[in-house]
């Protein structure tokens, strides 16, 4: 039985360079830190992050994720059709192809692949009625208990993205004044180990697989899960909004893991669970963007001074550890309220930097350090101004 498993292991394993989805992962990825990459010139006249940033920091939990999740799979035996893995790789393509990662969580992803399956019967007029054993035939109820597994792992990014791992941009607001904002936003591949039809893998308990599609032998297959989300923090401060996305995301993969496992036993209620998913994942998100709209740019000039939009990696800004949402008001006992001050405070203070900042409390800390030769004068600051490339046409235009 131990060859058997991992003959197919093997198998699994290459079937995970087959699937179409894991080529689609990189291409949207490509695609998606291209357009960024192309935004950031424009608003600040230089690439804040280096290609595939997307992806950071992102590797290990999905493969500590997939393991779990993987475990769960085959220990409960859950079985997937080939038809459904089929439907899940075209649902990531349908919600991904505009690379703006938004309709890539489980919620959506696992939400169209589990509607396109509950209803095909429907619409090719296999039979008149569904009933519970067509349900579990399908896999149903292991699809909607993946929905609740997998929403906890993509509460758990949004919760590790760190406080320098958003993305500025330059935005007009409502009264047409430039403020920054912030993009949470990543893009992973959980591979998961799946149980499929035919294989060298037999029952070794009379309880197992607890969820079959009808076969009496099984086979493993690897396959990458997408999972994708991007917010906008322009009211919020980027820190706050990753703490009250994450918070919700975790209560909602908590109600819907619930309900998905009383769907093992009654079938309907699996249904119930993705219709929640689907409709409770676009209530969090409307609720969010709401929020974020009714408030004031947290990230417009301040009244005291500069207000830091973004830093620059490896920057001197990045070593005198200037954090993204503070304000820098007093550069070498010098008032600074706009980016030409702040450029001719530096002038003036030589090769050692003493800077004045108020943090997101407004409380006063100190900062200093050295600016070495040949480091950029900006010290790789970004501020809440006029875009780099609008400033520069307004001034080719008008010389």
């Amino acid at each position: 039985m131990a060859e058997a498993w991992l003959i197919e292991l093997a198998k699994g394993i290459g079937k995970f360079f087959l699937n179409p989805a894991l080529y689609w992962f990189l291409f949207i990825l490509t695609m998606a830190s291209y357009f960024r990459i192309k935004r950031e010139r424009y608003d600040f006249g230089i690439k804040i992050y280096p290609k595939f940033m997307e992806w950071h920091r992102t590797w290990l939990v999905s493969l500590i994720s997939g393991i779990l999740i993987s475990a769960v799979i085959i220990g409960t035996g859950m079985v997937f059709s080939y038809e459904t893995l089929l439907v899940l790789a075209l649902s990531f393509v349908v919600l991904s192809i505009s690379t703006h990662f938004t309709l890539l969580s489980p919620s959506y992803t696992l939400g169209l692949t589990f509607l396109i399956l509950f209803f095909a019967p429907y619409l090719i007029d296999m039979q008149d009625v569904i009933d519970y054993s067509l349900l579990y035939e399908s896999s149903l109820p292991a699809l909607a208990v993946l929905a609740g597994l997998l929403l906890f792992v993509e509460s758990l990014f949004i919760k590790r993205i760190e406080k320098q791992d958003t993305f500025p941009r330059i935005t007009l607001s409502d009264r047409g004044v430039w403020v920054g904002e912030q993009q949470i936003k990543r893009l992973t591949v959980v591979p998961l180990l799946m149980l499929v039809p035919e294989g060298l893998i037999t029952s070794f308990a009379p309880w197992w697989p607890y969820l079959s599609i009808g076969e009496s032998s099984l086979g493993l297959a690897l396959i990458p899960f997408l999972i994708g989300f991007n917010y906008k923090a322009k009211g919020h401060f980027h820190q706050d909004a990753i703490y009250k996305l994450a918070k919700a995301n975790t209560f909602l993969a908590i109600g819907i893991l619930l309900i998905a496992v009383g769907g093992v036993f009654i079938p309907y209620l699996s249904l119930a669970a993705i219709i929640l998913a689907i409709i409770g994942k676009e209530y969090l998100n409307y609720r969010y963007r709401e929020g974020d709209r009714l408030r004031r740019p947290y990230y417009q000039p301040h009244a005291k001074g500069l207000r830091v939009v973004g830093v620059l990696p490896g920057s001197p800004a990045d070593r005198l550890e200037i954090e993204t949402g503070e304000v820098i008001y007093r550069v070498g006992g010098k008032n600074v309220r706009t980016s030409q001050a702040f450029y001719e405070a530096l002038q003036g203070s030589g090769a050692y930097i003493k800077m004045e900042v108020l943090n997101h409390e407004e409380e006063v800390r100190f900062v200093q350090g050295s600016l070495y030769e040949g480091e950029h004068h900006s010290l790789g600051f970004q501020f809440a101004e006029e875009p780099f490339k609008a400033r520069r046409e307004k001034n080719t235009n008008a010389s």
